[in-house]
């Protein structure tokens, strides 16, 4: 057992330390990083809006058109694997970008789809009397949604968004595809220097497991504080 753990240390010393490759991985998960809190930012903005026009065109002729676009919008995206659509946003129409400009801008319009969703939903689940209220004192449609709904969605949202930037970190494993030098992508060039497979991969593994992990716990302490400024 002791010869195991002897040989196993020198080839992680020659894996990670010789050339000091770990360095590799540094700079891949603070990308990863990058990508995911960049996109998460751009997601919530086009999906708070997305939203916003959903739901206040039902009744509004003006809005109509835009409700249209941002349902087509919405199929498109969610109906469209993401690898493809980095693929498309690399190639077609952000060529001359930097790989991790167009992982951020195309994660971000990924997840705008679906943070589309649970806005929506969440402004669904609040009391139609509130809209009914902002309206009777002279507040228009939108301006109602946008200062009483909304508002009062948020505790809805808040956690539905905190698991949609986890799922949104598991998805930028695949940025790679576009010579951005992510996480998964920097273990996966430690591997093929040094023809170790088990270690790098085992190693990004689990640094993503750690990652999600700690959003899970600071995603369950924001529910719990939610919960109980909900029985004040």
């Amino acid at each position: 057992m002791g010869q195991f753990f002897a040989r196993w240390l020198a080839q992680l010393e020659t894996t990670f330390v010789e050339k000091q490759r770990y360095l590799l991985l540094v700079d891949g998960l603070k990308n990863t990083l990058i990508i995911t809190a960049g996109a998460l930012v751009i997601g919530v903005v086009i999906g708070s809006l997305v939203a916003m026009i959903k739901y206040c065109g039902q009744d509004s002729r003006l809005l109509r058109p835009l409700c249209w676009l941002c349902s087509v919008y919405t199929t498109v995206i969610r109906g469209v694997p993401v690898v493809v659509q980095l693929l498309i946003f690399y190639f077609l129409i952000l060529k001359s970008s930097d790989g991790l400009v167009v992982g951020i801008v195309t994660f971000g319009i990924n997840s705008g789809a679906y943070v589309a969703e649970l806005v929506r939903s969440g402004i669904a689940a609040v009391d139609p009397g509130q809209m009914e209220a902002g309206r009777s004192l002279g507040l228009s449609r939108l301006q109602s949604a946008w200062h009483i709904v909304l508002p009062q969605a948020m505790k809805n949202i808040l956690p539905a968004i905190g698991n949609e930037m986890i799922a949104l970190l598991k998805e930028t494993a695949v940025a790679g595809y576009v010579a951005v030098q992510d996480l998964t992508r920097a273990g996966n060039l430690i591997r093929n220097n040094t023809y170790d497979s088990f270690n790098p991969l085992m190693l990004v593994a689990v640094v993503y497991l750690v990652l999600v992990i700690g959003m899970t716990q600071l995603l369950g302490l924001l529910e719990r504080r939610l919960r109980r400024s909900d029985k004040r």
